[in-house]
């Protein structure tokens, strides 16, 4: 480490941005520019040498420095992130998974499951937010668990997180594909699964920036599309639509609120934690953001609208217009055919004939844009777990553009998994990988809330005071204890669906493809514990300075609090 650390001043551009100034031989051959940015980073080959020399037990300060000082680009601009947090984790749960969640628990238990998933979204996500804006570091909340919980653990929830994502790109590019058999095109479906592969492959190989733009568009779209179905369905409802009256509250009467009791209300849960998937990107994004400080502070706060407008009032209208008892909403070919969406029903149930076509095509933007996000999910997490020696160090290769491309290159290996669509074993192939990925999120949102209360009794420890953190957490420490009780209730109920489900006899089929993703995550935290004897992390211990942004804290606050008043009220 001192090498790197007498080379660091010459790099320390690079650092920050995550690029390599042209020379003046690329300038006369600029393909040459592109070939060179693919060659390793200069921080990746200083490390080559320290990663090295292992010492066969784990190094937290050495994990927290690399994580820290990360040569990944920083290119993600305000918007970007605004974005990326009011629609990045819009996608098919919504737009279609809601549809079979309202048949087995009705209009009530549909937006109470949303409401509490949501709840406890909006502590993690602050939770996130405020430990992002002090340690911008690389892996954010699996860097975290294992800074501020315990090594094992974080290792645990950093290849659980990647083999979410790593799972969900061959699953999103075959829900594409059904998307496009909506309008019955004479085409084979592996025609289709070429073009999304290629497309969120090419997106992802333009760096974060591509992946940012491509998320402002893909967002804008699906924002633009559920405030649209919003005021419609407030129309259809009081009898403005071309077919059908005044609807009111009639369906919440009959055939009622409730399907299936208590037991139907367990069941939407994990259909929420699903449509809700994708909400922690934002963390995660705050390494290879320009200004975190002030990005991702304003970007967490736009996730209560999200929660509220977007999933809360969208569902509710969807309630007033949708039975519960309508056999269309388990008549889909898959989880994201079109036709089995509460959002194309609603709309043809109004007599309303180009709309059900439009509300298709958001559904297949959706798709794409939750796959685009899940190779930079994996490829970001894959890089921080290799940075801290938890992952082989190959994942660790960043290039001179600032992007993991071995994480890059293995995402878009397995999604090729995506094939599988036009074979005869594409339902039980992807019912299991779907089971990988099924409860993934809700580790990850538990260990995220659990990592923020530890942090706040560490910084307390060791002498801080809130007043010198850039931002805090709105609902605080008790937020994150609320999250975590949220978290840990949601995995007690699935557990019982999973092994008493809904209308169905317990089987050990049914129980592993619901509950698949728990025996995984011990499979990775128990031998690593064991092998590496690694330490619960005490509260005198935990290291608050590595990575720590310093800031001039009294300045910017009160520069902050001068633009807050020159501010219309309207905007206060």
């Amino acid at each position: 480490m001192a090498g790197e650390k007498e080379s660091a001043p010459a790099y320390s551009p690079t650092i920050e941005t995550g690029e390599i100034g042209p020379t003046s031989s690329q300038s006369r051959w600029p393909f040459r520019g592109i070939i060179d940015g693919f060659k390793p980073h200069p921080v990746h080959t200083a490390r080559k040498e320290a990663a090295a020399a292992g010492t066969g037990h784990f190094d937290v300060e050495q994990a927290a420095l690399n994580v820290a000082e990360s040569p990944l680009s920083r290119k993600l601009k305000g918007r970007h992130l605004q974005m990326i947090a009011i629609g990045g984790s819009i996608g098919t749960g919504l737009f279609v998974g809601s549809g079979s969640a309202l048949s087995t628990g009705g209009p009530a238990s549909l937006l109470i499951a949303f409401g509490l998933i949501g709840a406890m979204l909006f502590c993690v996500v602050h939770a996130l937010g405020e430990m992002a804006v002090l340690f911008p570091v690389a892996g954010s909340f699996s860097a975290y668990s294992t800074r501020f919980l315990d090594p094992a653990w974080g290792f645990a929830m950093g290849w659980n997180y990647a083999m979410q994502w790593l799972i969900v790109l061959p699953l999103e590019i075959v829900a594409a594909s059904i998307t496009i058999e909506y309008w019955n095109p004479p085409v084979n479906k592996a025609v289709w699964v070429t073009i999304f592969w290629v497309m969120i492959v090419v997106i992802n190989l333009f760096g974060v920036k591509g992946y940012g733009e491509a998320e402002f568009v893909f967002s804008l779209i699906k924002v633009i599309a559920v405030i649209g179905f919003i005021i419609l369905g407030i129309i259809i409802n009081c009898g403005g639509a071309p077919k059908g009256g005044y609807i009111g509250g009639a369906y919440w009467h009959d055939p009622g609120a409730f399907n299936h009791g208590f037991k139907g209300l367990c069941s939407v849960f994990v259909t929420a934690a699903f449509a809700f998937a994708g909400t922690e990107l934002v963390g995660l994004a705050a390494a290879e953001t320009a200004n975190p400080r002030k990005s991702l502070p304003s970007a967490v706060k736009q996730v209560f609208w999200r929660i509220t407008l977007f999933y809360i009032v969208s569902l509710t209208i969807i309630g007033l217009l949708v039975k519960h008892t309508d056999d269309r909403l388990l008549n889909g070919s898959s989880s994201v055919d079109a036709k089995a969406s509460p959002f194309v029903i609603a709309i043809n149930d109004a007599g309303i004939k180009v709309l059900p076509s439009i509300m298709n095509a958001v559904i297949t933007i959706a798709v794409l844009s939750v796959g685009n996000s899940s190779v930079y999910g994996s490829s970001r997490t894959l890089a921080a777990l290799a940075e801290q020696g938890q992952a082989p160090r190959i994942f660790a290769y960043i290039d001179r553009g600032g992007r993991p491309m071995a994480g890059i290159a293995l995402s878009a290996v397995l999604g090729l998994l995506a094939y599988l669509a036009a074979s005869s074993k594409q339902g039980e192939a992807f019912t299991w990988m779907l089971a990988i990925s099924g409860l993934s999120s809700i580790f990850t949102w538990g260990s995220i809330c659990l990592a923020h209360i530890r942090f706040r009794r560490g910084w307390k420890k060791q002498g801080h005071t809130l007043d010198e953190l850039a931002y805090t957490s709105l609902p605080g420490v008790y937020g994150s204890a609320l999250g975590f009780a949220l978290n840990c209730l949601v995995l007690i109920a699935q557990f019982w669906v999973a092994v008493w489900p809904v209308g169905g006899k317990p089987s050990a089929h049914g129980f592993f493809s619901v509950y698949l993703a728990a025996p995984i995550i011990l499979a990775f935290y128990i031998p690593y514990k064991i092998y590496y004897k690694t330490p619960f992390i005490r509260s005198m211990d935990m290291d608050l300075v590595t990575g720590r942004r310093e800031l001039d804290l009294e300045r910017i606050l009160a520069e902050e609090r001068a633009e807050r008043a020159s501010w219309p009220a309207w905007k206060r």
